[in-house]
């Protein structure tokens, strides 16, 4: 601009002499100097604000390439690699930057996670046989046909829920048990099974075909996804929602009574039809608040065992404890109790679960004195008057002691068949 306006005033045509000219020439390179300087000066802001919508577009391209490896979650997150549990964090809320840098470093959202759990979702050719094993087991004049799961390894299956077992055959001398487990099918769980095999109880573990288990059901592309790595296990272990939807499975194809392995039998499930437990009722309704999965009782092809599988397969969330057990039999059930077509009773708390799980402690404890002693005479009549039977809840029982005289020490040695080592459960 200052070169042009020079140019413009004719300064050139003026200069007369050599000197005059040399120094018009000094000049006007100043000005194109400090011209260049100014302007170069006035773009910087600009240049820079470029690099940074650079840098900006390429973030955007990098979210987008790996948009098909990262799970949509609530932001932001961090990861318990030692429980396995994301939960929300209210520090750097706004940092993609950050949540991007945990998924990455601890996996969260690339689906195809080698767990352990996975073997139960391989067919071969000891599973190709289960259903045949299961028409055969129960082919045999049994009172009442009863299964179990079990999916940890056989070496867990302990004192505990041999005890389980054990009562299922002292109610039921005639039924049939069925424990629905790859890893009990084996020489060790042979050797646990045993000693009831040799008193002529008729009890087995089978390997479960889970393909078959799904076929033309509402969980098949639900077991599709998570076989094939395309659906979110979720950081709840896999083998505990695999056992609440194997009970609905097994329950829909061949019916009979689902227990879990923390449930101790006290009396007949001969006379029930078509069941499910309360584990809460309101004090002031009567009404029920929740159900829970422990104890199922249904015939084949019942409609609400179907309604529980459609819901577990649409609504699943690997991330929420119960969401996919207690919860969702809840959900269903609500939304379904009354309507025609389904015909089921729901039996309240003291059926399955008359004690509720933060109190289950009390019934591991020996009396201290002689009321303590009057409590459990009196706890003891009322279970054994009023309850099916009482769900452990091995979640906050496991590691407590039985002890002698207390009521699970009484319910045990009044209701095992084998009654061995009772105090070591």
């Amino acid at each position: 601009m200052l070169a042009a306006k020079i140019f413009s005033c004719g300064l050139v045509g003026r200069a007369k002499s050599p000197l005059a000219s040399i120094i018009f020439f000094a000049v006007l390179m100043i000005f194109m100097l400090v011209n260049s300087i100014v302007s170069n000066t006035s773009l910087e802001p600009v240049g820079f604000t470029r690099k940074e919508d650079s840098q900006a577009l390429q973030t955007l391209e990098v979210v987008r390439k790996t948009s098909s490896d990262v799970v949509v979650l609530p932001l932001p997150l961090t990861v318990s690699t030692q429980n396995k549990i994301i939960e929300a964090d209210n520090e750097h809320r706004d940092s993609l930057a950050s949540s991007l840098s945990v998924r990455k470093e601890h996996g969260v959202g690339k689906f195809r996670r080698k767990l352990p759990e996975y073997g139960i979702f391989k067919s071969d050719d000891l599973t190709k046989k289960f259903h045949g094993r299961v028409l055969g087991f129960f082919n045999n004049g049994c009172e009442v046909h009863f299964f179990m799961t079990w999916i940890s390894k056989v070496e867990s299956f302990r004192r505990r829920e041999t005890m389980a077992v054990e009562s299922v055959f002292k109610s039921h001398p005639n039924g049939c048990l069925m424990i629905l487990s790859r890893t009990m099918d084996s020489v060790r769980g042979y050797r646990i099974l045993k000693p009831l095999l040799d008193r002529g109880f008729k009890v087995a573990a089978v390997a479960p075909d889970f393909p078959f288990l799904v076929n033309n059901t509402p969980a098949e592309a639900w077991f599709n996804e998570m076989k094939s790595g395309k659906k979110d296990p979720g950081g709840i272990p896999l083998a505990q929602n695999l056992s609440n939807l194997m009970r609905l499975l097994v329950l829909h194809k061949y019916g009979g009574v689902y227990l879990d392995t923390d449930f101790m039998v006290l009396k007949s499930f001969k006379g029930l039809k078509n069941t499910i437990g309360a584990q809460s009722m309101d004090g002031v309704s009567k009404n029920w608040t929740r159900l829970n999965n422990a104890v199922l009782v249904f015939d084949m092809n019942h409609p609400l065992l179907f309604k529980f599988i459609k819901e577990f397969a649409l609504t699943f969330d690997g991330n929420k404890w119960g969401h996919n057990g207690p919860y969702m039999v809840s959900r269903v059930v609500r939304r379904v109790e009354g309507r025609a077509g389904y015909n089921f009773t729901i039996l309240p708390p003291m059926a399955f679960y008359p004690v509720d799980w933060i109190k289950i402690g009390s019934l591991f404890k020996a009396p201290r004195d002689r009321a303590g002693s009057r409590w459990v005479e009196a706890k003891v009549q009322q279970l054994k008057g009023k309850t099916y039977g009482v769900h452990l809840w091995n979640r906050q029982s496991s590691k407590l002691q039985v002890q002698e005289g207390s009521v699970m020490g009484r319910l045990m040695s009044e209701h095992c068949v084998l009654c061995k080592n009772v105090y070591t459960s």
